[in-house]
């Protein structure tokens, strides 16, 4: 990124600031002031030595100056510029397949939520890798596609954000959630397509088996990638049911046996891996992109974006705390 400004001759405003305060110094603009002086024959003059007083006064002439800088950067117009890659091939598409069920409420990756770890490290994905894109399936009891196969970074961004604990049920249909993503995919025209399934559980609802799944992510040149997130043995858990917005507090007893995801995996091309760390799953979804890269054309596209505004408003917001402090806390105007 680089900055550049449109209007540079608006910089020779400046030379205003040392200007008034040449002409100020030699009594060319000297304020109109009316001396008035408190003292019998024998007293002392009147003297200002409120610290907090002296301080406004201060601040308020620096906010003002830096009113002044701020509208004359908006007026020379700044501009940022920066490169976007605007993709002409087509790259991979990747649908995550994200376990909603209570037990992904445990505590043990770093400290965060299970589901929270596995969304932010599906958002950093998406960032790193803008040649791809990305769809969401959220998988309960029930699994449903939020976001289908899309380059709009944005939206798939935003609801990955959204995604909450027990919103598809308390179950975990592994099959229903593969199979749904599939579905989606199997049309798609690109040269790469993969499920990443993350869950912390084995399927133990819905009526299609993950076997059903991987036969039919096989049968459409779909690799299935699954990750099993969290930690073995006793660990603190948080959850809040968006139904009846009951909250559960206390441990959960993890352990589930990964042999069922590392063969559905194994089965349609794919890999399975255990991350107990949100390094291990960031690694591991890096892992999976590289085996699933593309070679892509692309085009680098020049974008501008004027911040004018941005500093108008700030000149504006900071003249105006300028004037509050000159009006009710040094009584200048009345």
């Amino acid at each position: 990124m680089s900055f550049s400004f449109m209007n540079p001759s608006a910089f020779f405003l400046l030379l205003a600031i040392p200007l008034f305060f040449v002409f100020r110094k030699v009594g060319l603009l000297k304020q109109v002031s009316f001396p008035i002086t408190f003292a019998d024959w024998k007293g002392y003059a009147f003297s200002w030595n409120d610290k907090l007083l002296k301080f406004s006064s201060g601040l308020s002439t620096a906010l003002t100056v830096a009113a002044f800088l701020l509208t004359v950067i908006s007026l020379a117009d700044p501009v940022a510029h920066t490169q976007e890659r605007v993709y002409t091939t087509r790259g991979c598409d990747i649908v995550f397949v994200v376990d909603t069920s209570p037990s992904m409420a445990a505590r043990d990756i770093g400290g965060m939520l299970r589901i929270d770890a596995a969304k932010q490290a599906a958002d950093m994905l998406a960032q790193n890798n803008s040649g791809a894109q990305y769809g969401l399936v959220a998988m309960g009891n029930e699994a449903a596609l939020l976001v289908p196969p899309t380059s709009d970074l944005e939206t798939f961004r935003s609801r990955l954000t959204s995604l909450n604990l027990g919103e598809m049920g308390e179950g975990t249909a592994i099959g229903a959630g593969l199979s749904s993503a599939i579905f989606h995919l199997a049309a798609s025209k690109a040269p790469s397509k993969c499920v990443i399934l993350i869950t912390d559980g084995e399927n133990n609802a819905g009526e299609i088996h993950p076997e059903t799944a991987a036969r039919l992510a096989t049968e459409n040149k779909i690799t299935i990638y699954a990750v099993g997130i969290g930690t073995r043995g006793s660990v603190p858990l948080d959850y809040k049911d968006p139904y009846t917005g009951k909250e559960y507090t206390g441990y959960l007893d993890s352990a589930f046996d990964s042999r069922p995801l590392e063969k559905i995996a194994l089965s349609s091309g794919g890999r399975y891996y255990g991350v107990e760390n949100l390094q291990a799953l960031s690694l591991a979804l890096n892992a999976i992109t590289k085996r699933q890269t593309v070679a892509q054309n692309y085009y680098l596209r020049n974008v501008n974006t004027q911040y004018y505004d941005e500093f108008i408003l700030a000149a504006v917001l900071t003249f105006a705390l300028s004037w509050i402090i000159r009006r009710f806390l040094l009584k200048e105007f009345v």
